[in-house]
């Protein structure tokens, strides 16, 4: 979860250097490079987009050629349904005077995997287990979820070689897959699912979002017990359904459902949404009416914002620590200091870490109080373990001034600051970007937020939030079904990818411009205005932005699920599989020429799928780790 950031300028000025070391005026982290694309639009839409907002030019024709499908694959995008279908890779090649050449292939799965587009990937990832849990069945997602964030991981690891090459590295090419990004959007739930002992809740359907008398869908959100209780006791809940319902409410963002009370649905429908606004000022808690796509189309800013934003920090900066090692992966030898709660700024750190670097975790006296959270293994949590394995730490309590210029120590000899505390508290905290690029010119301070200050009257920006307001809980369900915020942290998660891919392009950045520090800012709505660009583009065509019925749907076999791909979904469906086993009915559409492949339901049965190009281990507390969703050659 996060909350929002401030807004800066998208495109840095100032004199530089190349990467080559040649004077140079850069404005962009790429300004300079060209690049080649080709390859199914869903697995280069989102990648074409980035590289061209990041300062890349096409080297023929629009920087979207090739990238502009309108809507999920096979969703009526205005081509042959099945034309992204296939093993077909996506494949970028960057280069500029400076880095040389950087080329990248992006495949949906190991070839012969049956993971093949955006359906079957989710269905063999887990995906469509985890987001039809508050249904109690498996659904798909009716946006490409999975490729969108394979896009932004391949402009990660672009970004990332340069990084590499321009401090003595060696890596010309980056290999990603969508299956890999599955695996990584779903990695805090399969190691739950493999923890020594069981989740501390009940993983059954139901959750919000709420309905109010006068017909108002709604999402609420409180991070504390007593405004949950003081909100339901203003609308007359019973006692007991109060105090039930929390729990479930409080583990939502962990276990993707949230089993209330009827009680407590039943106490919205007597009220209307002018009384439950003010029962959850009162509370201090908040609510948030569900926006259509259309809505959000709207004052969408004409579709233009990027999904962050870079700033040159003041001062004359100074050569960046590290900065001719020879590195095994782009980031050795690079140090980032990491302040994070919850998922979005973690997550964005271990991915920084994967990628090489070191990352020092600041937690408060006593530790994170996440490490505690059920289920664990050897007494850790499982899903803490999944965000922050492999990090270090230190204690420190920022409200006390003795330890805060123990921070600004830390961050002196640091490459990056990340954090995503409340918006106002770094300035509050004298530890805001200005104050640590006091003591290190050099510094890339990345800050991901959740409203990014775009939207006057945003409320809290959480996951859940967000999705209510932007409209992503239409754009994940098909037509004809109510719209739901997705209880799955879609956006924490994509706004992680977008906080790492952020802080490579400002430390990129960094490098062009003789060791400047720069900030940078990414944002839940960044990640949702990602998400959702080519269902807002069709909604200001006036064309209907969501997926059509049934929509992604899988089909209910004997002893399971399947997911026919998006280009069989409609042949597949006129099959009766319910009477046949799994295997059975993949082999009744198989023969009819259609593809399919098994859902997955059973998280820790991932370790052993064949289906998966590349292995599930263990970590050293014992919990579930997935693989790394690039490699460099």
């Amino acid at each position: 979860m996060a909350s929002p950031a401030t807004r800066h300028s998208t495109r840095p000025t100032g004199g530089s250097r190349g990467v080559d070391g040649a004077p140079a005026e850069v404005r962009g982290p790429l300004d300079g490079l060209s690049y080649d694309l080709a390859g199914p639009p869903a697995l280069i839409r989102v990648a074409a987009d980035h590289l061209r907002r990041l300062g890349a030019l096409p080297r023929h024709g629009d920087a979207r050629t090739g990238a502009g499908a309108d809507g999920p694959t096979g969703a009526g995008t205005g081509r042959g349904a099945g034309e992204d279908a296939g093993t077909e890779a996506g494949e970028i090649a960057l280069d500029g005077a400076g880095p040389g050449r950087v080329t990248t292939r992006t495949v949906w799965g190991a070839v012969g995997s049956g993971i093949e587009d955006e359906a079957t990937a989710q269905a063999a990832t887990g995906v469509m287990g985890v987001h039809g849990r508050r249904h109690g069945a498996p659904r798909g997602l009716g946006v490409d979820y999975l490729a969108t964030a394979t896009g932004v991981l391949t402009v990660q690891g672009l970004l990332a070689a340069l990084v590499g090459r321009a401090r003595g590295g060696g890596a010309h090419h980056v290999a990603t897959a969508v299956d890999r990004a599955g695996l990584l959007t779903v990695s805090q739930y399969l190691a739950a699912a493999g923890a020594d002992e069981p989740e501390a809740v009940e993983l059954a359907p139901g959750g919000p979002p709420f309905r109010s008398a006068d017909g108002v869908v709604f999402e609420l959100e409180t991070l504390d017990p007593g405004a949950w209780a003081a909100f339901w006791r203003a609308l007359d809940a019973p006692a007991e359904a109060i105090r039930a319902g929390w729990r479930p409410f409080q583990f939502r963002y962990a276990t993707a459902c949230a089993p209330l009370p009827p009680a407590l649905h039943e106490a919205t429908l007597t009220h209307t949404m002018r009384r439950i606004a003010q029962a959850a000022a009162v509370a201090d808690a908040e609510v948030c009416p569900l926006r259509t796509l259309v809505e959000r189309a709207q004052e969408d800013e004409g579709g233009g914002p990027d999904p962050w934003s870079l700033r040159p920090l003041r001062g004359g900066g100074a050569p960046s620590l590290s900065l001719r090692t020879a590195p095994g992966l782009p980031l050795d030898g690079l140090t980032v200091l990491e302040a994070g709660r919850r998922i979005q700024a973690p997550l964005a750190a271990h991915l920084l870490g994967l990628l090489g670097a070191r990352v020092i975790r600041v937690e408060p006296p006593g530790g994170d109080p996440l490490r505690g959270m059920p289920p664990a293994c050897s007494g850790v949590s499982a899903r803490w373990l999944a965000l922050n394995r492999g990090k270090e730490a230190v204690e420190i309590d920022i409200k006390a001034p003795a330890d805060r210029r123990r921070l600004r120590e830390l961050a002196a000899d640091a490459d990056v600051f990340l954090h995503n505390w409340a918006p106002g508290k770094a300035a509050e905290l004298e530890l805001d970007a200005e104050h640590l690029a006091a003591a290190n010119p050099s510094l890339v301070y990345a800050y991901t937020g959740g409203w990014a200050d775009r939207i006057d009257d945003a409320p809290m920006g959480t996951d859940f939030m967000v999705q209510a307001r932007t409209g992503v809980g239409e754009a994940v369900h098909p037509a004809g079904e109510p719209p739901v915020p997705s209880l799955m942290t879609l956006l924490d998660v994509l706004g992680g990818l977008h906080g790492t891919e952020a802080v490579l392009a400002g430390l990129l950045l960094r490098e062009r411009s003789g060791g400047r520090g720069v900030r940078v800012d990414s944002s839940l709505l960044g990640a949702a205005d990602t998400l959702l660009a080519p269902a807002l583009r069709r909604a200001r065509q006036g064309l209907d932005p969501r997926p059509p019925a049934g929509f992604r749907h899988p089909l209910r076999t004997a002893d399971g699920w399947i997911a026919p791909s998006d280009a069989s979904a409609a042949a597949a469906a006129t099959h009766d599989l319910r009477g046949l086993c799994t295997e059975e009915a993949l082999h009744r559409l198989r023969s009819h020429g259609l593809t399919a492949t098994t859902v997955t339901t059973d998280l820790p049965a991932l370790r052993h799928d064949p289906r998966l190009s590349g292995p599930i281990g263990r970590d050293a507390h014992g919990a579930l780790a997935v693989p790394d969703p690039w490699s460099f050659a």
